[in-house]
């Protein structure tokens, strides 16, 4: 049977040939939680009279929201998940010592393996389909579940196939072809699908594009982003100081069955922002640039865009540079090695120099939470994922999604600003 590379996946896992639209229960490599949806999946676990995980060695948590604590309630959701963490004896985790946004934190650390069933309950979760994985996000009591039974049930997704072609121009980023492909197909247009990202447009991709563009595959509604093992996936992966396993490889067959096939020429694309109030709402930079909107903050970082390329972007644009007078420029760098290499190539000096700030690593900014709320009636330009009413800050601002050159470009401007001239 000819197989797309998420039916092999969960063919290895359950030891028999599947096909899209089967329902199987299926083994888990690796159970992601976060500081405020694990003490759900905590409380759920505990009431089903569970003691022990499952499989303590595939139990991720990584606190990354709201820490350092931001207040009483985030403060007290912490001390849930370090009980926990004590309890369990976890060999996998991460707090304050060794922190980062966990989208980017786990990859770095060479935890996320190509052929692994990966689950967490953040929707971000896809970020990981990057390295060849079967990744999505689910609820707190389906992780519940998989901590109790290392397991969880799965309908197998059909596949939409997205062929990038041709070579990008000058500042044209993995955000920009996700972006582009949300713009096309819609908030809904991948419904419960896996979307598999190929093509030779792919190899032009670094491995931070590629997390950027399989991290917003839940903005088009899908259940996962995959991208299939190549050099740039081999480097990655050699990078890494140690491996928690060994990859399992896998591509889809040249004449596997898809729900559809999608062609995006990327050599024409222009860099791509997201007007309010969908991530689908894209438009080229043209536009917005003729659109003269102005910006009161500007803000870099999160599971998308929170890596050591887009502070190299931000630090080449902004390098001898000011931020506009009225404009509030906040990085937040994904993790605190991505930070300590940032400062050892100089990037943060850059950065501190022309009136950015730098914060720790966190998501508080991209969901609304802290480190960068927005006002009434404030515009921000932002390389998060995300720009529903009100997701940073007040219902009566707006969120503007763009790659971390157009918001570097745009800081300096004070509005929404074309990096290409």
């Amino acid at each position: 049977m000819q197989q797309t590379i998420t039916e092999k996946i969960f063919s290895n896992h359950i030891n028999r040939e599947v096909k899209a639209g089967e329902i199987i229960e299926c083994d888990i490599d690796m159970v992601i939680g976060n500081d405020i949806t694990t003490p759900l999946s905590i409380e759920a676990f505990k009431k089903a009279g569970a003691k022990k995980l499952a499989k303590p060695n595939n139990f991720f948590l990584v606190l990354d929201h709201f820490i350092p604590a931001k207040d009483i309630q985030s403060a007290n959701q912490a001390r849930k998940n370090r009980d926990f963490a004590k309890e369990q004896n976890l060999k996998y985790f991460f707090d304050e010592r060794d922190m980062g946004i966990e989208h980017a934190l786990l990859p770095e650390k060479g935890l996320v393996m190509p052929g692994d069933v990966i689950i967490g309950a953040d929707s971000h979760t896809c970020t990981h389909g990057a390295l060849g994985a079967f990744s999505t996000g689910m609820g707190s009591t389906d992780l519940a579940y998989a901590m109790m039974t290392g397991k969880n049930w799965f309908k197998v997704p059909q596949s939409i196939k997205v062929e990038f072609v041709g070579k990008p121009a000058n500042h044209i980023y993995g955000k920009d072809l996700i972006l582009e492909l949300i713009r096309m197909i819609g908030v809904d247009g991948a419904l419960y699908s896996a979307l598999e990202f190929c093509g030779e447009g792919i190899k032009y991709m670094s491995m931070d594009d590629r997390f950027s563009i399989c991290n917003m595959a839940i903005e088009a509604g899908a259940k996962s982003g995959i991208i299939a093992y190549d050099e740039i996936t081999k480097e990655f992966l050699d990078s890494r100081e140690s491996l928690r396993s060994t990859p399992k490889i896998y591509h889809s067959d040249e004449n596997a069955t898809y729900k559809q096939k999608i062609t995006i020429n990327i050599s024409k694309l222009e860099p791509v922002v997201a007007y309010p109030y969908l991530p689908s709402n894209g438009k080229p930079i043209s536009k917005a640039v003729n659109d003269d909107l102005k910006i009161d903050q500007a803000f870099i970082g999160s599971c998308t865009n929170g890596r050591i390329s887009d502070l190299r972007i931000a630090a080449e644009i902004l390098k001898n540079k000011k931020i506009h007078k009225d404009v509030r420029l906040i990085i937040t760098p994904g993790t605190q090695k991505i930070a300590r290499q940032a400062e050892k190539e100089g990037l943060i000096e850059i950065l501190l120099e022309a009136g950015a700030l730098i914060s720790n690593p966190t998501c508080g900014a991209c969901l609304g939470g802290y480190m960068g709320i927005l006002g009434d009636n404030e515009r921000c330009i932002s390389t998060t994922n995300r720009n529903f009413v009100g997701r940073m800050g007040s219902k009566h601002s707006e969120v503007y999604l763009a790659n971390s050159a157009v918001v570097a470009k745009s800081a300096i401007e004070g509005k929404i600003a074309d990096p290409r001239w």
